[in-house]
């Protein structure tokens, strides 16, 4: 593929990322969203977003045989699925695994990325 075609999938992930991050600086503006009937905070619904869109990316490169970028992809998705998760349960032990599988993922696929050079 050359840098000039279009790819859709691409296209995707980062929309999810944009909308995440319009979702995350809308927070003080909108407060809560009711999602399903329950009030939920803007900044959670863009973590949750943003999951969305590392989960799909993750297998969008990962069957493109981009395996840093996929597993890039999943490290995001599986951390911030625990953020989200350990929010909405209250739990802080998932909060603080989700917090560890993206400081843990992000120090690995740095190591793997510099032997790349």
């Amino acid at each position: 593929m050359s840098d000039r075609e279009f790819d859709l999938a691409s296209v995707v992930v980062g929309g999810f990322v944009a909308l995440a991050g319009i979702l995350f600086l809308l927070e003080p503006l909108v407060g809560q969203i009711p999602v399903f009937g329950v009030p939920t905070p803007a900044f959670v619904l863009s973590a949750s977003v943003l999951t969305v869109g590392f989960g799909f990316g993750a297998v969008v490169y990962y069957r493109r045989g981009h395996r840093l970028f996929g597993l890039a992809h999943a490290v995001g998705a599986g951390g911030f699925g625990l953020v989200v998760g350990g929010t909405a349960v209250g739990s802080g032990s998932v909060l603080m695994l989700g917090v560890a599988v993206l400081v843990g993922g992000s120090a690995f696929l740095v190591s793997r990325s510099s032997r790349r050079t």
